[in-house]
């Protein structure tokens, strides 16, 4: 029985570095990507300079819920993503009165919320109504820092297709590794 010739170490590393690359590519791609958050529109829950990942295959099994961290493609500029917190789902009434979210007529309870303002949802070019409802494949997405912060109140809705997936952990820096609630 003959044996199998070895190959040389020169291609071994190249098949090595090459299947780690496309490997990698697949991960990021349909499984997890990693993020970096660049504003402060998300304190204290996520502060400047904290790397999340976000699972990119969630999108295939569930829905977003409210409350939960998503990373998304901005409305007004697709090549930038935001993450925001899902405030209301497809069918929900919104309103904001005084800084406080009411959705289907109860106010939410936001434990998350530590820096609040004053704002009052009022009819204009975005919101022609208020209360409105969110349509179908659309989510009302709201920043922690409310009063720093650039979301659905201004730009108008995320859609389904612009999520990229949710937030599951922050692994950077070192001293806050964890999971962002």
């Amino acid at each position: 029985m003959a044996e199998a010739a070895a190959k040389p170490w020169w291609r071994e590393t190249i098949e090595t570095i090459v299947w780690a690359f496309v490997l990698a590519m697949i991960i990021r791609t349909f499984i997890v990507q990693a993020f970096w958050i660049p504003s402060g529109s998300m304190i204290p829950t996520l502060e400047v300079g904290d790397r999340v990942l976000v699972a990119k295959f969630w999108n295939w099994f569930f829905k977003p819920s409210r409350g939960s961290l998503y990373v998304f493609k901005y409305p007004v500029d697709p090549d930038r993503d935001f993450v925001k917190r899902v405030i209301a789902i497809p069918g929900d009434v919104v309103d904001i009165k005084g800084g406080i979210v009411y959705i289907n007529g109860q106010p939410t309870d936001e434990p998350y919320v530590k820096n609040h303002d004053t704002y009052t949802m009022r009819p204009n070019n975005i919101f022609p109504e208020v209360p409105f409802t969110v349509p179908d494949g659309k989510y009302f997405m709201l920043g922690d820092n409310r009063g720093n912060s650039q979301d659905s109140r201004f730009w108008g809705f995320a859609g389904i297709d612009d999520m990229r997936g949710p937030v599951f952990c922050r692994y950077w820096p070192l001293n806050r590794i964890g999971i962002p609630k």
